[in-house]
């Protein structure tokens, strides 16, 4: 079936859906990708290193930008959509997430247990 029989034009392509443009289109793609990319991380850095915003929100912003741009690099570099053929593609986008997160999560929890139970600097020194 092609798109028009359910009432989407070809503009109506998510930007991971480019098998069906040209390669001057995909190469827009990549440039529109590029381009928001490398303009969250400048806005990134710009809040990081200004007093114009208010201090404790920097952390807050920071996160959010971050996310944004997986988003970016999600959509325009790994082309994940949610079409029907791309669902392996975000179960292991999934999984790979639940492994990023134990994997952080456990050196987390680890690193505190080891931080709580070690003795005081000075009591390892009297100890050698």
């Amino acid at each position: 079936m092609s798109d028009q029989t359910h009432g989407m034009g070809r503009n109506d392509l998510a930007p991971g859906e480019e098998e069906q443009h040209s390669v001057g289109a995909r190469i827009l793609g990549y440039v529109v990708g590029l381009v928001l990319a490398l303009m969250l991380t400048a806005t990134s850095f710009f809040i990081a290193g200004t007093d114009l915003v208010w201090q404790p929100s920097i952390p807050v912003a920071l996160i959010v930008l971050a996310i944004a741009q997986m988003g970016v690099h999600l959509v325009f570099f790994l082309h994940i959509t949610t079409g029907p053929d791309n669902t392996n593609n975000v179960l292991a986008l999934a999984f790979g997430l639940l492994v990023v997160f134990l994997v952080i999560g456990g050196t987390i929890w680890i690193m505190a247990n080891l931080n709580a139970n070690m003795p005081p600097m000075g009591h390892i020194l009297r100890m050698q």
